[in-house]
């Protein structure tokens, strides 16, 4: 499987202001291959066509050969998952105002998003810390970048192919890719069921219990910093603003990192598999009260499940995805439905049997337990196939 590495490149004061001209110039120059796509082919460009149109182009620009051709397949591959997503419906549909927005201009890119560099453009010295790097001003060597002494190791023994020179605050960081052994899956033992929410971010079915209190509060305080800042308008309040999105996104990150690790951590100790709720195009189906809204489509949801299967991905333990309807209202016991079987939020009372809990952790159980079928579902061997003459 592969995952990514991030290092920070610390150049000195002639290294970084090359390093930082080339990645703004190429992200330019992407711009402009984007929009003779769009102009000639609409969404539909492909890198054959791109070439023949913005090689010379950007040749004459200063780019060399590598890099050139990586300005062109990143267009085409922007425009690639455009069309997937609107082949999708993740855009609306057809008449949507996001969607009709999409179609209707060429693709653009920021002056500090990642550009591609491989193995021709950029090498790696692990002993002295150092990368060689082609800019626009030539090829610079020595940089030196900052990393930790995992992400070391695991760089000297598993990097391989290319990596992405990103800037963000006005730092620059190298994101490289690292190839790492997919261990086999072990039989379960069973399943712990993972239901995630808002007010509980996630409550497996041993019950215990992530709760979102805390980063709630921590939430509704940046709300209303942010509230200050939002009535000054004022250029500096604006940076503030933006500060602000990135540190709490990186908070956010940060806590479903925890969780994810912790679940995964509890399901590889005791032999069991993970399972989760499939929870694609929750915002689109599920409807609350406007003064909710905002906290329904602020948590990154999709960004926990994601962290949970890659981190139970590379350490061995079966993953599963369920279908998501009636877990809360189900009893795991005696399997009555009901909306009434949960007469509040946070209690489950089923109405045919008398068992009772935590909404949350009953969810989780149900969830498990349509894991365990799903599994033994997915993993059933294949009839064998009559031979002739059999009876």
């Amino acid at each position: 499987m592969k995952i990514t590495v991030q290092v920070k490149l610390t150049p000195d004061a002639i290294q970084a202001p090359a390093v930082e001209h080339t990645l703004h110039a190429a992200n330019e120059a992407a711009n402009w291959v984007s929009a003779v796509s769009f102009e000639r082919f609409g969404l539909q460009g492909a890198v054959r066509e791109l070439r023949k149109l913005c090689y010379s182009e950007l040749k004459a620009r200063g780019f060399g050969a590598q890099a050139a051709q990586h300005i062109i397949k990143r267009v085409a591959d922007s425009y690639t998952t455009l069309r997937a997503n609107i082949k999708a419906g993740n855009l609306g549909p057809e008449q949507s105002k996001r969607r009709r927005k999409a179609e209707s201009k060429p693709i653009t890119f920021r002056p500090d998003a990642a550009h591609t560099y491989d193995d021709r453009c950029l090498s790696w010295n692990y002993d002295a810390q150092t990368v060689s790097i082609w800019t626009l001003a030539g090829r610079i060597k020595n940089v030196r970048f900052a990393c930790s002494a995992d992400a070391l190791k695991q760089l000297t023994e598993r990097r391989k192919g290319e990596s992405d020179l990103i800037q963000r605050d006005g730092k620059l960081f190298l994101a490289a890719t690292i190839d790492i052994p997919e261990p086999d899956l072990y039989e379960p033992k069973g399943f712990i069921g993972v239901d995630r929410g808002i007010n509980n971010l996630a409550t497996t079915s041993d019950g215990d219990n992530h709760t979102g209190r805390r980063l709630g509060r921590y939430r509704r305080r940046q709300d209303r910093k942010k509230a200050e800042l939002q009535a000054r308008q004022t250029r500096s309040a604006k940076q503030l603003l933006k500060k602000r999105a990135r540190r709490e996104a990186r908070h956010a990150t940060h806590i479903n990192h925890k969780i994810s690790k912790t679940v995964v951590a509890v399901a590889q100790r005791t032999e069991r598999g993970i399972a989760l709720e499939k929870l694609g195009g929750i915002r689109e189906r599920v409807t609350v009260p406007r003064d909710q809204r905002a906290r329904q489509s602020s948590w990154p949801f999709h960004q926990l499940g994601a962290f949970i299967a890659y981190k139970a991905k590379r350490a061995g333990v079966p993953f599963i995805e369920v279908d998501p309807a009636y877990t809360s209202q189900r009893c795991p016991r005696c399997g009555h439905t009901e909306r009434a079987n949960r007469p509040t939020r946070d209690h489950f009372h089923c109405r045919r049997c008398g068992l009772a809990g935590l909404a949350d952790h009953v969810a989780g159980v149900n969830i498990a337990q349509r894991g365990a079928t799903a599994w033994v579902f997915v993993n059933m061997p294949d009839p064998v196939p009559a031979q002739r003459g059999d009876r």
